[in-house]
Parts: C-alpha cells; structure tokens; sequence
C-alpha cells in the first residue's frame, strides 16, 4: 500500500509564499518522478511542476519563475515552494508519484488526497 500526503496549503495574500510538502510512504521500491498538479472549481486538473529523478524538471508556463519544485530522494519528499501568488493560483494541490512499489511490478501512479491553497486579501 502507498499512500501520498501532502500538506503546506492554506489562505495567503497575493504576494505571499506558501511551502507545499508531499511525503510518500508505504511499499515503496523507486520512484522515477513526482510532481504538482492542481484544479480550481469548475476547471480541469492542470500540471503545475514535475521532477523527473536525476534528469529535469518541468512547470507549467503559468508558474514558471514563481514556483520552484524540489525533492528529498532519502525521505521521498516532493517539495513545491510557491513565490508571487496570484489570486489565479487558488485551487486544489495534488501531489502524484510514479513509482514501484516492488521490483516486480510496473511503475503506477500515484495521487494524494489534495491541500487547499487560497490566495486571497
């Protein structure tokens, strides 16, 4: 069983900066990428940042110079630091892994329950 957990959400001014953490846990072989997405009411679900293990990442053009991702491959942590929010950028995060849960089996995906981030005065 894998389980994804993220946290860091909740209301911040525009301007402000928010830390979203994403830990996965649970039967975990390797991971080959994690990432951000994020849907807003009314909107589909939307790439917000991806790391690809040891090779690059990638953001959405909406966010680029704003959000940063990083990971913490020991504690396999995805982190999304969020500079500059725009009242555009209120939805829900959810964090996605790509993994293996054993060597035996194909790498799936895997989504977290989702955090909240408003940005708002």
């Amino acid at each position: 069983q894998v389980q994804l957990k993220e946290s860091g959400g909740g209301l911040v001014q525009p301007g402000g900066s928010l830390r979203l953490s994403c830990a996965a846990s649970g039967s975990i072989f390797s991971i080959s990428a994690m990432g951000w997405y994020r849907q807003a009411p009314g909107k589909q679900r939307e790439l917000v940042a991806t790391i690809r293990i040891g090779i690059s990442t990638n953001y959405a053009d909406s966010v680029k110079g704003r959000f940063t991702i990083s990971r913490d491959s020991a504690k396999n942590t995805v982190y999304l630091q969020m500079n500059g929010l725009k009242p555009d950028d209120t939805a829900v995060y959810y964090c996605n892994a790509n993994l293996k849960s054993s060597r035996w089996v194909v790498s799936s995906e895997y989504w977290g329950q989702g955090t909240q981030v408003t940005v708002s005065s």
